[in-house]
């Protein structure tokens, strides 16, 4: 079940990897679909309302707590390179100690300041009400969410992508069933569908916790030193730094969103579905980036140096090879996906015509999450935050410049020149990493 990527065959390395990494992204953006089908058809508009309401200020949580974990899953994946077992379990500890803490903390601030920050996101009437009652139960699975969180990011460290998928899909069909029961049997409404979530994640939480504790060399011995300060810092450092970074996308997603809104109902239309579209066709590049920092990680633990390049060698191919390749097929199916999601013809002849210009671009976040995985597998996790600073901050202003000029292109226009100045900020230190590593780039 665990993954050591020190030796053996590198690019079976990368895509045993990536691919359950693919596949749980892909079960949870459909699961996400199915239970907006339930909440809506079952409860109604205004409860589907709440619930969309409440998604950016618990993704920004999410998001901030998963950085934590990023970060420390890149010291994780180094220790368990060197074949540092004892580095393991104590790198574990802290994260665990500094991750609960803060989720604690997030929970009750949070809960305190609930009508405060949706009257701030502009949520109002009964759907401020809904979405106050379901954010209440939601908020109380944070630590269990931060819990699956860090165990994941133990699994992963250790190669190990396979045991997370299978606890997501377990949890996630247990969350639909339970959907049904809370809502449609037991009546208990929109807070039903917030406590069958925090049941699932519960489920999810045994059923990796679990198999950590099976195993002997990971099991925590009351004689063993603790964490120590120097390793708590460190986490807190690089895991801080991670937080912040995944806290930077969302905050400009909202943004950007506000430009949309001021583009009308088939504007708003278009951009959703074809957003909708660049969540699933983005997912294999940023988990190709994952796979390529976890085996960075474990090969400089393991001081495997020359791997290190023939590494990242084999990650740019395999990036390269799929984003012109999705390029090519949203460019020439672009009508067909628009007709997915909506059947009125002005929003399709919009989409279409956003997509079409769009798709040309897919190749640069496929380089950016290449980039950002190096970095992050190399321990240079400023290098990351700054790169994603600037995207954003790029993104978000030429959007406000072009938009009005533009309408929806203008928006493609502005990811674009956000990913080419990550680009031009970040590929001169992959260059001069790689020269510094030396040896020939042939992965294997």
């Amino acid at each position: 079940m665990s993954g050591r990527m020190t030796e053996g065959s590198i690019r079976g390395h990368i895509l045993r990897y990536a691919l359950p990494l693919v596949l749980s992204n892909y079960f949870q953006l459909t699961y996400n679909a199915v239970d907006s089908i339930i909440l809506g058809r079952t409860l109604g508009a205004e409860a589907l309302a709440a619930s969309g309401s409440a998604g950016p200020l618990m993704n920004f949580l999410i998001l901030a707590i998963s950085g934590l974990c990023i970060g420390a899953s890149v010291i994780l994946s180094e220790n368990y390179g060197a074949g540092d077992m004892q580095g393991v379990r104590r790198a574990f500890r802290a994260l665990l100690r500094l991750g609960l803490i803060l989720a604690l903390s997030v929970t009750v601030l949070t809960e305190l300041l609930l009508p405060v920050i949706l009257s701030w996101l502009r949520v109002s009437g009964s759907v401020q009400a809904l979405s106050v009652t379901y954010l209440r139960f939601l908020l109380l699975g944070i630590p269990v969410t931060f819990l699956y969180n860090a165990c994941a990011s133990l699994l992963k460290s250790m190669g190990n992508a396979k045991l997370p998928l299978f606890a997501l899909m377990i949890s996630s069909c247990g969350n639909i069933v339970l959907d049904l029961v809370m809502i449609r049997l037991l009546g208990m409404g929109i807070a039903g569908a917030a406590v069958a979530t925090v049941c699932a994640q519960c489920l999810s939480l045994a059923l990796v916790g679990g198999w950590i504790m099976k195993r002997p060399d990971l099991r925590w011995n009351v004689r063993e030193k603790g964490p120590g300060r120097d390793i708590s810092l460190k986490i807190l450092r690089d895991g801080g730094i991670t937080a912040l970074q995944q806290a930077c996308q969302p905050v400009g997603k909202l943004m950007i969103q506000s430009q949309v809104n001021g583009l009308g109902v088939v504007g708003m239309a278009a951009f959703s579905a074809v957003g909708r579209m660049d969540d699933y066709a983005c997912i294999p590049e940023q988990n190709l980036g994952s796979a390529a920092m976890v085996f960075l990680a474990q090969n400089r633990g393991g001081g495997q140096k020359q791997r290190l390049r023939e590494g990242f060698m084999t990650a740019l191919r395999l990036e390269a090879l799929y984003g012109v390749m999705i390029s090519l097929a949203l460019f020439f199916l672009r009508e067909g996906v628009m007709r997915l999601f909506v059947t009125d013809a002005e929003v399709i002849r919009a989409g279409s015509d956003y997509m079409a210009l769009m798709a040309w671009f897919y190749l640069l976040p496929a380089m950016t999450n290449l980039c950002q995985g190096f970095f992050r597998g190399m321990h240079r996790m400023r290098v990351t935050l700054w790169g994603t600073i600037c995207q954003i901050t790029v993104r978000v202003i030429m959007t406000y410049i072009l938009v009005p000029v533009c309408g929806l292109k203008g928006i493609a226009w502005a990811s674009a020149l956000g990913w080419i100045l990550m680009l031009a900020w970040e590929v001169p230190m992959v260059i001069r990493s790689l020269r510094r590593l030396g040896g020939k780039a042939d992965g294997r």
